[in-house]
């Protein structure tokens, strides 16, 4: 006698109906069309990821602008 194989179900295929979609708006980041551009309050993150420290990023993701020197 053969032991009966247990059936596997395939794993449903992931959506993608909503690429594209704006899901929210927030003043802390922007996202561009094509998912490359990403920007902190205005900046692109690869600028300041080159000349900022991450104190001036949080400050700048809290307050809305880079910290003066007085402020760090």
């Amino acid at each position: 006698m053969s032991e009966a194989q247990p059936l596997v179900t395939p794993k449903p295929k992931k959506s993608v109906a909503l690429s594209g979609v704006t899901a929210g708006n927030t003043a802390l980041c922007t996202v561009g069309r094509t998912g490359n551009d990403l920007h902190y309050r205005g900046y692109d993150i690869l600028d300041i990821a080159e000349t900022c420290e991450f104190e001036e990023i949080a400050h700048l993701l809290v307050h809305g602008k880079l910290p003066t020197k007085s402020e760090l």
